[in-house]
């Protein structure tokens, strides 16, 4: 036994017997010559070893936590992409699914950025919305230049006295059955009861207020936003105005519509899986009750846009103050959203625009026999549908767009009437229908309007004076008003096409960026 202990002392760190002396020269040897010279490239971090299942401790082992010969490998933890921010894409860090709360700073600078962005691009279309909506709300009547009538004259024959004197010459010559000498002169005007003259045709130069742009001398966006910004009155800020508006309109519809919608899915399908596609109505309604909220700040922006820039013949000195000469003048709260003329309009444009873009895109596709295309399978056959379905869309959305400013314009109750740029309806409408017939069967659709003066000529057969009109070919425009319903169709179909090109590319950059981890 006490040789065995020996012997098993005598081991060393090799586990040979320290008597093997040969054997184990020999064994070194062999170990020096199969080594690698470097163990660098060897060399692997245990900090990154992958291990998808924890080591799990061995409680009956307290030191094996200490044990530093077998290194524990990390667990893997899958990362995921982190989810869009809600704020224009402009701090992807912002996480508002963290459980550790919302930094205030963050988000301060994200609204911020956000805010500023949504206002500097809705600066750079304000004035092609300005030049269509003064187009839209702008009164043609259908007599509009025609031969100006010549004015009334008053003949007063005064009699003279004949005098037996040889010294007056023009009493010797006179005609003796001529009693007297008549004169001429126009006879007064018809004027209202503050005393001005009443305007007998909105062409008439001395009538006309001067803060109103003249009535068809334009007859596009682009021609309006130049005789804007030369006229005395307005001039180029004005193709800015309700600016300020336009951007809250804008932010609060695009915050507003997608909880709406969040909302309706939870209340109407709370058991929908994620991947399913919610009904078309549900995002339809959504559309309808953010037009209905933000009514408002759409009927202050319209007369916001409409009234004269001039500072003594502004009726709004801001946002704020039409809302509240609104609210106190026409009603309150109840004829700001309730009215029929402000209602109605509201329904019909807010309920028209999504169907047109949720639903006339599958309808044109189905017809067509295309009813399998996807934005994904197929991008550019879905951009030609949506832009033929967006143009479509237009002979539709754009006559109720018209009728619903002209409408906005009309003030009710107890407040002052608007002194806009240009030409407004006298007569108030009654309705949406009423504004749709008058328009039609009473204003003309050919601009810009050249307006024609009676010429005299004398007539060699019986020595009398006749009127002549110029003979030129009438188009069949002057007959009708639809040309009026359709004011600012080539910007929006110039607008339709630019953002089919650029979705177009935007895509293909996007499908050729190349892999994408999942």
């Amino acid at each position: 036994m006490s040789g065995l202990l020996r012997h098993e002392r005598a081991r060393d760190g090799l586990g040979v017997p320290a008597n093997w002396s040969p054997l184990r020269r020999t064994f070194e040897s062999m170990s020096e010559m199969t080594s690698p010279p470097s163990l660098r490239d060897l060399y692997i971090d245990p900090s990154s070893a992958w291990a998808f299942i924890p080591p799990t401790l061995n409680s009956s082992h307290p030191n094996a936590a200490t044990d530093v010969s077998e290194p524990v490998a990390q667990a893997y933890q899958w990362s995921t992409r982190p989810t869009r921010n809600s704020i224009f894409e402009l701090s992807p860090s912002l996480d508002l699914s963290e459980p550790l709360g919302i930094n205030p700073a963050q988000l301060f600078k994200s609204v911020l950025a956000s805010a500023l962005l949504q206002y500097t691009s809705t600066a750079l279309v304000n004035p092609w919305e300005v030049g269509r909506l003064l187009l839209q709300v702008q009164w043609v009547p259908r007599d509009a230049g025609e031969p100006e009538a010549e004015d009334d004259y008053i003949v007063e024959e005064q009699e003279e006295p004949l005098s037996d004197s040889s010294d007056n010459d023009d009493t010797y010559f006179a005609d003796p059955h001529t009693t007297g000498t008549a004169k001429r002169y126009p006879a007064p005007r018809p004027t209202d009861e503050q005393g001005y003259v009443i305007r007998r045709s909105v062409l008439e130069e001395g009538t006309r207020p001067e803060y109103i742009i003249p009535v068809g001398s334009v007859d596009g966006v682009w021609n309006m936003i130049k005789r804007v910004g030369r006229f005395r009155f307005e001039g180029w800020l004005a193709l800015w105005k309700g600016l300020l508006t336009s951007t809250i309109a804008e932010m609060l519809s695009t915050s507003i519509q997608p909880s709406i919608n969040q909302f309706l899915q939870s209340l109407f399908l709370p058991s929908m899986s994620p991947f399913h596609q919610p009904p078309v109505f549900l995002p339809i309604a959504s559309h309808v009750l953010t037009g209905i909220l933000i009514s408002p700040l759409d009927l202050v922006r319209t007369r916001l846009i409409v009234q004269s820039f001039a500072t003594r013949h502004r009726v709004y000195s801001g946002p704020i103050d039409a809302l509240q000469k609104i609210l106190r003048d026409e009603g309150g709260l109840k004829g700001i959203y309730l009215h029929p003329n402000l209602l109605i309009p509201t329904l019909l444009d807010s309920t028209i625009r999504p169907i047109v873009y949720f639903a006339l895109p599958t309808i044109i596709a189905s017809y067509f026999g295309t009813a399998h295309i996807t934005e994904e399978s197929h991008p550019l056959a879905w951009g030609c549908t949506e832009l033929a379905a967006s143009c479509i869309g237009l002979l539709v959305t754009l006559p109720i767009e018209t009728i619903r400013r002209r409408l906005q314009v009309q003030v009710r109750g107890t407040a002052e009437p608007i002194k806009g740029c240009v030409e407004l309806r006298p007569a108030p409408y009654n309705g949406v229908v009423d504004a749709f017939w008058h328009i039609l069967t009473e204003e003309r659709s050919d601009l810009p309007i050249t307006p024609r003066r009676a010429r005299r000529r004398n007539s060699k057969k019986d020595g009398q004076e006749e009127e002549k009109e110029d003979d030129e070919a009438e188009s069949m425009w002057k007959h009708t008003g639809i040309g009026q319903l359709y004011r600012g169709l080539g910007t929006r179909l110039g607008a339709s096409a630019i953002y089919f090109v650029l979705h177009l590319l935007l895509s293909r950059e996007e499908t050729d960026a190349g892999w994408v981890e999942i």
